[in-house]
């Protein structure tokens, strides 16, 4: 890991991160959360906030990073929820199968290298009747946008951590054996549409 992804990039995300805008998006499907609950891309801890103390018993949160990880265990140790870090990618998660009520995931699907397998392993992780609830930015659905995103991602992608801008996360989510419940869209205020467009909801196992 280089210079720019270990200390210039992590601040730069969390930054990005904690734009007003998308908290009141976390706002909207972390409050759910409920129970056991494993976060994919843990990153500065911009969750936080918006869990239930009186609904979650504990937080497994994942990242890898090793430029947030600092930041990951810092925000883990602020607050009274109990917090593990795992230090580890979702690909290759260590949690054993039926083994947590909630994975929560936001604005990670887009950085994560193989998302598919990263879905896959949480379903594994979730117990009967247990829900991953998500919100993530991704591709358009106005072909001008679609246009724009494929033309700016590979640029993108190499300033800023890997992010895509044109997966499709309902059928990401989909094709890991989820059966979404709960589907909800919209271009985020003040945000280009290239990078704007939120998808967010819950969904259970099929």
């Amino acid at each position: 890991m280089g210079f720019y992804d270990r200390f210039i990039l992590p601040p730069l995300i969390d930054i990005a991160c904690g734009a007003p805008a998308i908290g009141m998006q976390r706002a909207k499907v972390v409050p759910s959360a409920r129970g056991v609950v494993l976060e994919l891309g843990f990153g500065s801890g911009r969750n936080l906030p918006y869990y239930d103390r009186s609904k979650v018993d504990r937080l497994f949160a994942l990242e890898p990073s090793p430029g947030m990880l600092v930041r990951a265990r810092k925000a883990a140790a602020s607050v009274e929820l109990p917090v593990e870090v795992l230090a580890e990618t979702a690909e290759t998660l260590s949690l054993g199968p039926a083994s947590v009520d909630t994975v929560v995931v936001t604005y990670s699907l887009c950085t994560i290298p193989d998302p598919a397998a990263a879905l896959d392993a949480a379903r594994r992780a979730l117990k009967p009747g247990g829900r991953l609830l998500f919100c993530e930015h991704g591709r358009a659905p106005d072909e001008a946008v679609r246009r724009t995103q494929a033309r700016i991602e590979p640029i993108w992608k190499r300033i800023a951590g890997g992010c895509h801008l044109t997966r499709d996360i309902p059928a990401l989510i989909r094709g890991a054996g989820f059966r979404i419940e709960r589907l909800e869209t919209m271009y985020l205020p003040g945000a280009p549409g290239w990078a704007g467009f939120n998808t967010w909801g819950e969904a259970q196992a099929a």
